[in-house]
């Protein structure tokens, strides 16, 4: 059972005694619904609907889609106003405030990115600002940071989110950032994902059943380290994915069958016997999305709702159909499969970390208006710029190309590779223009190589598109026309496809690296550490992780020679090929 006065909680008897008074008002339906954090999945603000939604479902924690900053301001304050109980908002903040309000919130930089930085400066930056900004539109929980070690270079769900695959300077960087969320809004709860760890398989859970093979020992030795550390150092929630531990599962329940192996937020023996027991973990425990495939598609949802809170999870994350799973949970207390007590302790960590947080303070959950004016902030920006600066990533250089001076190759082919359109609403995502006018900066006169897409909205759909995109031209009019070749890549995609992979636009497409043995050629991520594997005959390449204009602009200033290149590339960049390396 919980301790509130021992971390992370440290409750005070007063603060335990609200937290007594509350439980004990509360009805069993109340009780019931506060195990639910909920999404508000439309965007805007109606403030009779949101009344409805909180009088009726009384959920304990909510999150939201979409939204400018005055709207989710609002519509987190009513969410406040017209709960009896006060709500945990929660935020998701992987690279900054842009996790809350991608439009107006701050990109510093991703996890990728902050890992290879020297020291944790930029993860610290990235919970600073993402704590600043999100606590200013009246976030009180944060689904962050990521604590995944990077394992496999196949991993692209994580492969951003991931501070490496060094579990120590995981531990530094996770760290740094919570620091970070701390320094600047000390009425946050951080949380750390997605225990037992992703990063060692290939498989998105959001998509497929996914399992972290590691051995025991060896999982101790890294993800375990991770947890326990931050355990120690008083982390108040972790988020359990939906991911399988087998070999943990096999060791503390002997003779388990396969098909009794469950993912961790179905799994008792991870929940109770290690996390709990083992690893001495006091604080709240939520699952992560169960619409997720490594959930929703091992279990029926009637047996997978209760079961969940039985095997050791507070709260569940999201609904299908509220009414419904409230009531499968209902059902599975009846039943006896969520026992009366576990039940209870569930709640005392769900309102006891409501007091850790003193949400019975209306000023902690109404945040001034005022507060707006931190999101996207300059004091932020600065943040981004120093992120690239000292993290964007020289991967390799084999034929001493660098630095191009743009006197001397003046005249360059952008070549723009980005993620296929998922919507006949495209109408092109800024990033080429962007490139050219950083390129353009530096010295370099640009000219944009076709992409298909573009082709068919300018000239509309015609077979005369793909025939154009195969037309690479005589191989000597290419070389006196171009001295550099510029491949900016950014492709990015989520709960989709398990592997995101560089994707031409077209087949056979003049895009596709024929010119590397024709011109100097230089490649630019910026996103996924890991396109050597499909781009290894490129022999210039820049890691940038990310498709801000800081990043692009540093990466630019990189290459030309105007600063040096200070981040450290994971080994993991390379897939584990020799040809990636030439």
């Amino acid at each position: 059972m919980v301790d509130l006065k021992a971390k992370p909680f440290f409750l005070t008897d007063e603060e335990i005694r609200w937290v007594e008074d509350t439980l004990a008002s509360m009805t069993l339906e109340e009780k019931l619904s506060q195990l639910f954090v909920l999404l508000k999945a439309v965007p805007g603000v109606n403030e009779e609907q949101i009344k409805a939604l909180m009088e009726n479902a009384r959920p304990g924690g909510m999150r939201w889609q979409g939204g400018d900053k005055e709207a989710v301001w609002q519509q987190n304050r009513y969410f406040q106003q017209y709960s009896r109980v006060p709500v945990f908002i929660a935020g998701n903040c992987d690279d900054g405030g842009s996790g809350v309000l991608p439009k107006e919130g701050t990109f510093v930089a991703t996890a990728a990115e902050a890992g290879a930085c020297e020291g944790t400066e930029t993860a610290y930056h990235m919970g600073y600002a993402a704590g600043k900004e999100a606590a200013a539109i009246g976030v009180n929980w944060m689904f962050n940071p990521v604590a995944d070690v990077y394992k496999n270079w196949r991993n692209t769900i994580v492969n951003t989110r991931s501070f490496g695959g060094d579990p120590d300077r995981v531990i530094a960087c996770v760290r740094a950032y919570i620091r970070g969320i701390k320094d600047a809004a000390p009425n946050m709860a951080c949380t750390c994902k997605h225990f037992p760890g992703d990063g060692w398989d290939e498989l998105d859970p959001h998509i497929s059943p996914a399992h972290n093979e590691a051995g025991v020992d060896e999982w101790l030795e890294s993800y375990g380290k991770v947890y326990q550390t931050m355990i120690d150092e008083g982390l108040e929630t972790i988020m359990t994915g939906q991911i399988s531990l087998p070999n943990m599962s096999r060791k503390q329940r002997p003779g388990i069958r396969n098909e009794e192996i469950m993912p961790a937020s179905l799994a008792p023996e991870l929940l109770q016997d290690l996390l709990r027991g083992q690893m001495g973990f006091n604080g709240l425990i939520i699952s992560d999305a169960s619409h997720m495939i490594g959930m929703s598609g091992v279990m029926a949802r009637s047996e997978a709702v209760p079961r969940c809170i039985a095997a050791g999870c507070d709260m569940f994350l999201f609904a299908n159909d509220f009414e419904e799973d409230l009531g499968y949970l209902q059902t599975g207390y009846e039943r006896g499969i969520v026992t009366e007590e576990r039940l209870h302790d569930a709640l005392l960590r769900i309102l006891g970390l409501k007091a850790r947080l003193k949400l019975y303070d209306d000023a902690v959950r109404f945040p001034d208006k005022a507060g707006l004016d931190v999101i996207g902030c300059e004091e932020h920006r600065r943040f981004t710029a120093q992120a690239a600066n000292v993290g964007v990533t020289l991967v390799k250089d084999t034929r001493n190309l660098l630095p191009i001076d743009p006197a001397e190759k003046k005249n360059a082919l952008l070549v723009y590779v980005q993620s296929t359109p998922s919507s006949k609403a495209y109408q092109g995502d800024g990033m080429r223009a962007l490139i050219t006018e950083e390129l353009e900066r530096a010295g370099f006169s640009v000219t944009q190589c076709p992409s298909f897409y573009d082709l068919e909205i300018e000239n509309g759909p015609h077979p005369m598109n793909f025939v154009k995109m195969m037309q690479m031209g005589r191989r000597e009019d290419f070389r006196r026309k171009y001295d550099v070749v510029f491949v900016f890549i950014y492709v990015k995609g989520y709960a989709q496809r398990n592997v995101e992979r560089l994707s031409w636009s077209s087949g056979h497409s003049m895009e596709m690296p024929w010119y590397t043995e024709e011109v100097p050629t230089v490649g630019v991520s910026l996103n996924y550490t890991n396109h050597l594997v499909d781009c290894a005959n490129i022999h210039t390449f820049v890691n940038a992780y990310g498709p801000s204009r800081e990043n692009v602009r540093a990466a630019v200033e990189k290459i030309t020679g105007k600063s040096a290149f200070r981040g450290t590339a994971d080994d993991t960049v390379f897939c584990g090929r020799w040809d990636t390396r030439l």
